[in-house]
């Protein structure tokens, strides 16, 4: 039963397929083969527009480069003050981007109060040269605590940095699962809401190590082939990355992953509700389940064969934790089966 992370999930077994097909012959190195350029068209079909793709290995490799292809001499990020980029990147964002900086903006489960990033980037007028200058505006989606921004609350935060002309940047490592969780289509909750630049992730949902920077404004990201080669994330042999996004995109194999995944936290979200030891301390959107619980039980459940993480208290949980008691996070993936769902319903009860 593991519940720890979607990081910990292997590969889809048709991304391992692709994997192995496209591992013998030569072809094009650097990202100029055939199959590198197929996926790129896929995605221009995908986001409904001409999308520029840069393939990267890590997720804050995505984070930081998007921040980098828009940094600006003291330039500073408004992301939310419990998001992957401020907590969870030891100072990536910062290194590659430059010495930017990240302002922490707060926001009800994981999501930028408009009130809040309006205060805040009014606390940095860019004439006053001794502060700095804005320079981005950062939402994760789905974001770190398994909610989702609907789109009409990503068109408002994408107004407001527009409002202070600078771009929208968007950590869409769980992308799909927030795009399945909303039933909407990656245009819709991009670039038609507002997203200039976006991080778009595929390790957490099967892939075995791919991610891109996808720039949907083309107005922006001129530098990120230097930018990509300086922070050593152009790879030769790109068609490995390329053969995973393939077969990811392929027959929507990644939205069947994403629901896939969501449904199973669905479920184990319902088993934990039924359950008289444990509270759910939030309705899941995506596929990370946050339950309270006695920290008796936790131990329980981990000596019982249960992987899972016990998580900090985000700052606006108005929830009860007792002394005695723990918040802990279950994330479900592409490889949760029912029965192992199943399975933990019957420990709790």
């Amino acid at each position: 039963m593991n519940f720890a992370s979607d990081n910990w999930a292997g590969a889809h077994p048709e991304i391992a397929v692709s994997l192995t097909e496209h591992s013998s012959g030569h072809v094009p190195a650097y990202g100029a083969s055939q199959l590198d350029a197929r996926v790129e068209e896929r995605l221009c079909e995908i986001f409904e527009r001409k999308v520029a793709v840069y393939f990267v290995a890590t997720g804050t490799a995505a984070n930081s480069l998007s921040l980098a292809a828009v940094a600006r001499p003291g330039g500073v990020v408004f992301t939310h003050s419990e998001s992957h980029m401020m907590d969870d990147e030891c100072g990536a964002p910062e290194f590659l981007a430059g010495g930017v900086r990240l302002c922490p903006v707060g926001g009800a489960l994981g999501r930028l109060d408009p009130t809040a990033l309006e205060a805040a980037i009014r606390r940095y007028p860019p004439e006053f040269v001794h502060a700095g200058q804005p320079m981005a505006v950062s939402i994760t989606q789905a974001t770190e605590v398994g909610t989702a921004y609907a789109l009409e609350q990503i068109a408002e935060i994408a107004a407001i940095a527009r409002a202070h002309s600078i771009p929208l940047h968007m950590d869409g490592a769980r992308f799909a699962n927030a795009m399945m969780a909303l039933e909407c289509t990656p245009a819709e909750m991009t670039w038609k809401a507002g997203v200039d630049l976006l991080s778009f992730g595929g390790t957490k949902n099967g892939c075995w190590c791919a991610e891109a920077v996808i720039v949907l404004n083309p107005d922006l990201g001129a530098d990120l082939p230097f930018l990509r080669k300086r922070s050593a994330q152009l790879f030769s042999k790109s068609r490995f990355v390329a053969a995973q996004f393939d077969a990811y995109l392929e027959n929507d194999l990644w939205k069947q992953s994403a629901a896939h995944a969501n449904r199973m936290a669905a479920r184990l979200a319902a088993h934990a509700e039924r359950a008289s030891a444990l509270r759910l301390a939030w309705q899941p959107q995506a596929n990370e389940v946050f339950v309270t619980m006695p920290k008796a039980t936790q131990e329980h459940l981990t000596s019982s064969g249960a992987s899972f993480y016990p998580w900090h208290r985000p700052a606006s949980f108005e929830g009860e934790i007792g002394d005695g008691e723990t918040l802990a996070r279950f994330v479900t993936s592409f490889a949760t089966t029912e029965s192992e769902v199943d399975r933990f319903g019957e420990l709790i009860r």
